[in-house]
């Protein structure tokens, strides 16, 4: 468990960015029920490759509402391979597009 700038640190996400992210539900910290004296909320190792996996979708063009649905259903296993695979070749599809109308 660590704290959220230890969080920042290891994924190189400014702590404001770290904050947006998790009100937008894309994750979530813990907090500790027995201490009342602070609002210091821990979070898992795993959420860094996680965190890195939603860095990397924002790099690409994908938007916070479709990395919050791919993620929900990514780690819910609710989506196959197939239609994992389909949904970021069309995110590529639209980002050659872009390039195209850019050139």
């Amino acid at each position: 468990m660590m704290l959220i700038k230890e969080l920042s640190k290891r994924t190189g996400l400014p702590i404001a960015t770290l904050r947006h992210y998790e009100n937008y539900g894309l994750f979530k910290g813990t907090s500790n029920d027995q201490v009342e004296t602070n609002n210091y909320k821990n979070y898992d190792e795993s959420l860094v490759e996680k965190i890195v996996l939603i860095k990397g979708a924002k790099e690409v063009g994908f938007s916070l509402s479709e990395i919050k649905e791919l993620l929900d259903s990514w780690f819910s296993k609710q989506m196959t391979v197939d239609r994992k695979k389909a949904v970021v070749n069309k995110k590529i599809e639209e980002i050659d597009v872009k390039i195209n109308q850019l050139k």
